[in-house]
């Protein structure tokens, strides 16, 4: 197999005996003959989910239309039959019918996800080249919360969950449903942290996996970007996002002004609220959860970059820009501190004293009871969220079934 890369060039031309099946992966091709134009194939359509022009030998051309990637792939490797070779010579043009199975769905979904659009053509045909096939059965553990990160995964085949703990004693909180083409895995690869999802498969599944060494040397490297505190700077000012992905404890306890928070374990439900239009620059303490933040964003089409060494290398001079816990001399007057109160002169101020502390008592049992109310409604909005996701692949899935039968019936009308 090999992805190759032209400019206003020829894929194949016409009498090409080449058996590859050759597949697009970005751009724009025009399919040709006499020179007539059949077909115009943009990177993503349905058209494009297919090899193109499958007969030997050719009868078409097939014309890169400004810059192009395609991969070329002998047939055995995706399980399709042989493409059709014609002997009788001719002009005309024949679709090869692929509905019945699509068994390169997964390969399609991999060379098109944001993340492998970055990489170059030699790491692709690397990563390829390093996928070992796993099995797994319905109700199994793919993956297990707190255990060391060890391989990155791609869906070939089959359905799984994804469910957390907050804490050991806590309710399991279901993330997400992931299926044929999903990958997952790289979060620990990335952070250098134990697993913080478990992934429990849904259906028997077939998994492709990477070890650790490619995934870092091949997509990770080439994949992530960096920072500095002054690149940081610069890109907030042209609008960039500052994104403070540690615990919210840390974040109250000092974040960089401007900067908004979202826990690393909750980005996933929260990725609908960033835009695509405005870059984020990831903040954590070290930079190492960052990198499984920016590499979540990038895989949903959100451009991402990382500050460098995180919130513990931030240099003295941008000490000025960060917001700390308030002081006693900047806390609001309507609380009293320690320093101020006075012994009290009279039974008067004494019972003046022992109802402000009940008030505050009052408050303090409130607020804790909102938090309890907050966290609760969080948990039934991340479930809702989880069935809403997955009321919506459901529908995909049935509407792509519902073509198929409809291009059935087509042919069999048409027979």
């Amino acid at each position: 197999m090999a992805v190759e890369e032209i400019q206003d060039g020829f894929l194949f031309e016409k009498g090409d005996v080449n058996p590859q099946l050759v597949y697009l992966i970005s751009g724009e091709v025009t399919l040709q003959a006499a020179g007539l134009v059949v077909e115009v194939i943009t990177a993503g359509s349905d058209s494009a989910k297919f090899a193109l022009a499958h007969q030997i030998p050719r009868k078409i051309d097939a014309v890169a239309n400004g810059k192009v990637r395609f991969l070329r792939l002998n047939a055995d490797i995706v399980k399709n039959s042989p493409p059709f070779i014609d002997k009788e010579e001719d002009n005309s043009y024949m679709v090869i019918d692929e509905t019945e199975s699509d068994p390169d769905d997964w390969m399609t979904a991999l060379l098109r996800s944001p993340v492998f659009q970055r990489l170059p053509p030699a790491n692709l045909q690397k990563i390829l080249m390093g996928l070992e096939v796993v099995h797994f059965n319905k109700g199994e553990t793919i993956l297990e919360q707190g255990s060391a990160g060890d391989y990155y995964y791609l869906i070939k085949n089959g359905q799984c969950l994804l469910t957390r703990k907050p804490s050991p004693n806590a309710k399991e909180i279901k993330l997400a449903q992931l299926t044929n083409g999903d990958t997952f895995g790289e979060d620990a690869l990335l952070s250098g942290a134990p697993r913080n999802v478990t992934i429990t498969a849904l259906t028997d599944i077939s998994l492709l996996r990477l070890d650790k060494k490619q995934f870092v040397s091949l997509i990770k490297e080439p994949s992530l970007k960096f920072v500095d505190y002054e690149g940081m700077q610069e890109a907030a000012r042209k609008g960039a996002v500052l994104l403070d992905v540690r615990s919210q404890d840390d974040y109250e306890s000092q974040h960089l002004e401007g900067s908004i928070n979202a826990p690393f374990f909750s980005l996933r439900m929260q990725l609908k609220t960033f835009s695509s239009e405005k870059p984020v620059i990831v903040v954590c303490q070290d930079g190492k959860t960052s990198e499984a933040a920016a590499f979540l964003l990038l895989k949903n089409k959100i451009e991402a970059m990382i500050l460098r060494g995180g919130m513990a290398s931030l240099a003295p001079a941008a000490e000025q820009e960060i917001d700390a816990p308030l002081s006693a001399d900047d806390r609001p007057e309507s609380f009293p501190q320690d320093g101020d109160l006075k012994q009290p002169a009279d039974n008067s101020s004494n019972a003046s004293n022992i109802i402000l502390e009940d008030q505050i008592r009052v408050l303090k049992l409130e607020n804790e009871a909102l938090k309890n109310a907050n966290q609760q409604l969080s948990e039934q909005c991340k479930n809702l969220e989880f069935d809403k996701e997955n009321a919506e692949k459901q529908c995909r899935i049935l509407h792509k079934q519902m073509e198929k039968l409809t291009q059935v019936l087509d042919k069999l009308k048409g027979g």
